[in-house]
């Protein structure tokens, strides 16, 4: 899972297993270990019609609609976006990127865009 925040705005983008193990387990989570704790930034399933964010110490986390990811999960829908006080949220899978990079991209979704 990757994160991407500017300002007021937080982008997260999860490959085809993440987000599979989000519609199994209904949670997914990663970390950056810092020297005296670990920054750990989540997503988890949640009962609510919208998608809200929290951020608890060193926990930043994202909760995600049952209905959301069950949606996301059984169709080609590319994410969700929303709101949560001043906070804009967008989540998204992780496309293949189109020009060459270095970054693991084999569990990447498939660019729509990319010509075979």
């Amino acid at each position: 899972m990757k994160i991407r925040i500017k300002d007021n705005s937080i982008r997260f983008r999860l490959t085809q297993s993440e987000v599979a193990k989000l519609g199994q387990d209904g949670v997914i989570s990663s970390f950056t270990e810092f020297v005296d704790r670990p920054f750990i930034y989540a997503i988890e399933r949640t009962e609510d019609a919208e998608l809200s964010a929290a951020f608890i110490e060193n926990r930043m986390v994202l909760k995600m609609p049952a209905a959301m990811i069950a949606e996301w999960i059984s169709t080609d829908r590319v994410g969700f976006d929303g709101q949560s006080g001043l906070v804009k949220i967008l989540v998204e899978k992780d496309f293949v990127c189109i020009d060459n990079t270095l970054e693991d991209q084999s569990d990447n979704y498939p660019n729509p865009n990319m010509k075979c």
